[in-house]
This record gives C-alpha cells, sequence and structure tokens, in this order.
C-alpha cells in the first residue's frame, strides 16, 4: 500500500536540542557497553542486546497498526540498519580498547564528513557559521587527541583505534540518512526497523559464528543498554525530521563532554588539562553552530 510522504513541520531549535539529548543519552549507553564488553565480550553483547531491541521496539511500535513503510522507504530502513549495525560493532569493539574520551574524540571526523555528504547529497546548504562551528569543534579534538599521544602505544590501542575511526566513517554516512529517513517515517517506525534488521543480521551470522552464551549476572546491564539505545534513536528520529542534517550533525561534539565524565566516573578515566581545553574549544563550536543562520531545508520525497 502506498502512502502519501510525512510532512513534518520544521523546528531546528527543537531538533538542535532534540539531538543534543539524543548524544546524552547514548554517551551513557556507551559506557554500559563499554562495561559489557569487557565483562562478555563485543559478540555476546551485540547479538543478546539487539534481541532486547527488538522486544522494546516491538512493544512500542506494532500495538499503533500503522501503514507498512513503501518500498523505498522500507528500503532505507534496511539500509540504515545494516550500517548501524558495522558502525556499531566496531565502535563498541574499539571503545573497550581505548578510553571513552579519546574513543569520542576520535569519532568527531564523522560529523565534518557528514557536513559535506550532506552538500553533495542532500543539496542542503552550509551556512558559515556551521562551518566556523565545526572548525573550532574540529580543533578541540585536535588539542585532545595531542594530549592524549603516549610515548608507547600498544597493538590493542592502535587497532581499537583504526577501528573507531572507520565507525566513524560509517557514522558520517549514517548522519546524512538519517534526514531522509525521518522524513518518510516516524520515530517508533524508524526505531522498530532498525532494531529488527540489526537483529536479522545477527541471526544470519549465527550459524557461522554460534549462539553465544548467555550474559549470566549481566541481563541489566544488557537490558538498560538496550532502553538508553532506543531513547536515543527516538530523540534522533524526531530531532532529525525537524532539523536539516548539515545543522544538527555538529551536536554530535557534545558527547566528548559525556565520555569524558561517564570514563572518569565507571572507568577512572584522567581528564587531563588538554581535554579540558578541547572541551572548551567543542562546546564553543556548538553555540557558533547553534547559533548561526537556519537554512529551510529542501522538500524530500522519500515516500512515493
Amino acid at each position: 500500500m502506498s502512502r502519501a510522504p510525512r510532512h513534518t513541520v520544521q523546528h531546528p531549535v527543537q531538533g538542535f536540542l532534540a539531538a543534543l539529548g539524543a548524544v546524552a543519552v547514548l554517551s551513557a549507553m556507551d559506557a554500559v557497553m563499554k562495561h559489557l564488553v569487557l565483562v562478555i565480550g563485543i559478540f555476546a553483547v551485540s547479538v543478546w542486546r539487539s534481541f532486547v531491541n527488538v522486544g522494546i521496539a516491538s512493544a512500542l511500535y506494532l500495538p499503533r497498526k500503522r501503514q507498512w513503510p513503501t518500498r523505498k522507504t522500507l528500503a532505507l530502513h534496511i539500509a540504515r540498519g545494516v550500517l548501524v549495525t558495522v558502525l556499531a560493532f566496531l565502535f563498541f569493539w574499539g571503545i573497550g580498547r581505548v578510553p571513552l574520551a579519546q574513543a569520542i574524540a576520535l569519532t568527531f571526523i564523522g560529523p565534518l564528513i557528514a557536513l559535506l555528504l550532506a552538500a553533495a547529497f542532500l543539496k542542503e546548504t552550509i551556512g558559515p557559521r556551521t562551518i566556523w562551528g565545526s572548525v573550532a569543534a574540529f580543533a578541540g579534538v585536535l588539542v585532545i587527541m595531542f594530549g592524549q599521544v603516549q610515548a608507547k602505544v600498544c597493538p590493542e590501542v592502535i587497532l581499537g583505534t583504526v577501528a573507531i575511526l572507520c565507525s566513524a566513517a560509517c557514522y558520517a554516512v549514517n548522519i546524512v540518512m538519517m534526514r531522509p529517513q525521518a522524513l518518510a517515517a516516524g520515530p517508533l517506525e524508524i526505531n522498530f526497523f532498525q532494531s529488527l534488521t540489526v537483529m536479522a543480521v545477527w541471526v544470519i551470522l549465527l550459524p557461522l559464528l554460534g549462539l553465544p552464551a548467555a550474559p549470566a549476572g549481566q541481563w541489566f546491564w544488557v537490558v538498560f543498554a538496550s532502553i538508553l539505545s532506543t531513547c536515543g534513536t527516538l530523540l534522533y528520529g524526531w530531532g532529525y525530521a525537524r532539523g536539516p542534517a548539515s545543522y544538527l550533525a555538529v551536536t554530535e561534539y557534545s558527547g566528548f563532554l559525556w565520555a569524558s565524565l561517564f570514563g572518569w566516573l565507571a572507568f577512572h578515566e584522567r581528564v587531563a588539562l588538554t581535554t579540558i581545553a578541547g572541551a572548551t574549544f567543542i562546546v564553543g563550536g556548538c553555540i557558533i553552530a547553534a547559533r548561526g543562520k537556519r537554512p529551510d531545508p529542501p522538500e524530500i520525497d522519500v515516500a512515493a
């Protein structure tokens, strides 16, 4: 059955705040996931969390009896679900080997790439304040990375760094895909099909990898991570329906502040003075971008 395209009233400021909230919630999830990766391993937590995610997403979405998405929208759901599976696996594997704050700093290349992708594929106009805000935020990343350079780096840290950088590249594409997806479907639909796709990918791989052992004693954290993931996805879906991707992408930089806090509280990861200096640049960049002129996003017909 075909359905008419969604028309969402644009409120970029509200979208910006929702995206900021999503980053905070998902940063908390990152801390929980790091704990789980260290305790039960990346494969086990990925598989079991995918099943829990589908259960939560189904309870929220299926009772509403909404229309089935069109082929074009469904293809978008599946494509982004597969992409999320890959980037999540790479990122969570990486944070098991790299401090949270440093890991988040590495991912900041993602929003910068997303700005260019949004201009190239979504025909969004990138305002000068958004550009300068991103430059300031990236300067903060450089300050942080300079302060975290170590004389001796073990191979595990190098591999974790490479995995996180690859995840960041995937996430840039993910940010751009969120915009047309959010215009085509509501947050609950996006969350349901993303969760379903991620679970399907892991189910397909089970004959090759085998079923991991149940996370005895860690079920609370697995469920908690799934709840945080669901809340973050819903906030992203709501926010990206109300503002252009090039404008909202800069909110990703606020994740460093949360990563520093959670890394210190949960894993006793020290926050250096250079980290604080870099965070100042990052926050300043977010403020500059948020105060910039908010362009009217182009019409995107994705539900035909």
